[in-house]
């Protein structure tokens, strides 16, 4: 509104030598002067009947999906959600103590989306009497074996050589005398001891730390599995219990949805099914569902608050209700069709490209002010006029800005491009086309520049003498 003024004024460019409008649209202005009505019905038709599509419109309200699989921390994180144990679609339900948990899990586990209930009370092993009794017969077994090696002092080198040698040595008589895969596995591994007591004492240090290290961490831990005791709510590792049970005494019910935990109309049933019968229930399908229709009802909110604004702003400069309708018309129809293409293309709404739709709202009531000024000014052949060509090339030109972002490897960046782009393209053919069929012809028509003849010198008669 300054700058350029002032650049024009200085540099003086040269003016066009010609229109710069579309002539070849001719064609186009005369068949939507003929035939509005049919132009306008059909659009209007089209529109209306694409309707039912908006039932199927939906808003994917999983922030994951926005994500690219390919990134190693999302692809970590998907494969973690399909593991039931990792529970991170779980939905939990807090209640005062022990016996309304036990109430709430049976009430839970009658839920048909429900796969699986835990409390605390899970992590209690059931038939602990039999079981230890197996343990500790095992433990009197194996007690000897294990406990030999404790007090043993480590054998030299030259023992460590003959024993491999000697077990060597006794897998070879056994593989002679054998066939098939077996013999086969013991005449490798007896090749294998004897190239290993032929090689030199850092080499079967090597081995030793490789192998026998970790055996040796193995046969500590079954020790410890082997002393087993009665385990109860109250002996409990602190950690784990406080997984389970506040510092108040309140514990939690964890609930986790069957089918696939990747799938959003498994975590949208399963959420609105707990939900339905325990309202205070918190997780991540019911922080999703609500924080997505939060989002939508919110930008339902701002469709509202921005139609409103600018037909109180279009009727500030227009003056008049029929205007405003004018301008306003083509606008919503140009998003009801765009809505109605992304149910079309498989296109759902999310975090990312929902705000497409009030950038749709400005810049295509842009469009339609440009043609309906030019109209009240009594402007026909709109189609061929440089009006149409700075619009579409506009369009163009911020279709292509925003359309770039559809080129992006981030999906929800690419949804946005996507989104953007078929809006501005949507919008731009509801102003270009439509609105001057809707429109119609001007109340006033402008009246042509009469051509300004060159001036005629007037010759005196000469003078009488």
């Amino acid at each position: 509104m300054t700058v350029l003024p002032a650049l024009l004024t200085i540099f003086k460019p040269p003016g066009e030598p010609e229109e710069v409008g579309y002539r070849i649209f001719a064609p186009v202005d005369r068949f939507l002067e003929r035939h509005r009505i049919a132009v306008v019905g059909g659009t209007a038709l089209v529109a209306i009947a694409g309707l039912p599509l908006l039932t199927h419109l939906h808003f994917d309200f999983n922030p994951v999906n926005l994500r690219s699989t390919k990134v190693e921390s999302v692809a970590t994180f998907l494969d973690l959600r399909n593991d039931p144990t990792v529970a991170v679609n779980a939905i939990n339900v807090l209640v005062p103590n022990l016996k309304d948990a036990e109430t709430t899990a049976e009430r839970l586990k009658k839920i048909p989306e429900v796969d699986q209930v835990s409390t605390v009370a899970s992590l209690i092993p059931t038939d602990q009497a039999p079981k230890l009794a197996m343990i500790r017969g095992l433990a009197r077994q194996l007690q000897q074996p294990l406990s030999a090696e404790d007090g043993a002092r480590a054998p030299s080198d030259a023992q460590n050589v003959a024993a491999l040698e000697g077990t060597a040595d006794m897998l070879a008589r056994l593989a002679a005398s054998a066939s098939g895969s077996g013999a086969d596995a013991a005449n490798r591994l007896t090749a294998s001891l004897t190239k290993l007591a032929q090689a030199d004492k850092a080499k079967r240090d090597a081995v030793e730390t490789a192998f026998i290290v970790p055996l040796r961490v193995a046969l500590g831990e079954l020790r410890d599995y082997l002393q087993a005791a009665p385990v109860s709510i109250n002996n409990l590792p602190e950690s784990v219990l406080r997984q389970w049970v506040s510092s108040d005494g309140r514990m939690r019910v964890q609930a986790i949805p069957k089918g696939d935990p990747n799938d959003n109309d498994t975590m949208q049933h399963f959420g609105r099914a707990v939900q339905a019968q325990f309202p205070e229930a918190i997780g991540t399908p019911i922080s999703l569902l609500e924080s997505g229709r939060t989002i939508v009802n919110a930008f339902i909110m701002a469709g509202i608050f921005a139609l409103v604004s600018i037909a109180i702003l279009l009727w500030i400069v227009l003056k008049r209700f029929g205007d405003v309708l004018l301008t306003l018309i083509p606008l919503l129809v140009a998003g009801v069709i765009t809505l109605e293409a992304c149910v079309l293309i498989g296109m759902p709404l999310n975090y990312a490209n929902i705000i497409a739709l009030p950038l749709l709202l400005g810049v295509g009531v842009a469009f339609k002010i440009y043609y309906i000024m030019a109209w009240r000014a009594g402007q026909t052949d709109l189609l061929q006029s440089s009006l149409t060509r700075a619009v579409i090339w506009s369009a163009l030109t911020t279709a292509t800005a925003f359309g770039s972002l559809w080129l992006s490897s981030h999906p929800g960046t690419s949804s946005m491009g996507k989104l953007l782009a078929l809006s501005l393209v949507t919008t731009m053919f509801a102003a270009v086309l439509f609105q001057p069929a809707l429109m119609g012809k001007p109340r006033t028509v402008a009246a042509a520049q009469p051509v300004k003849e060159p001036e005629q010198v007037k010759v005196s008669e000469p003078a009488e003498v």
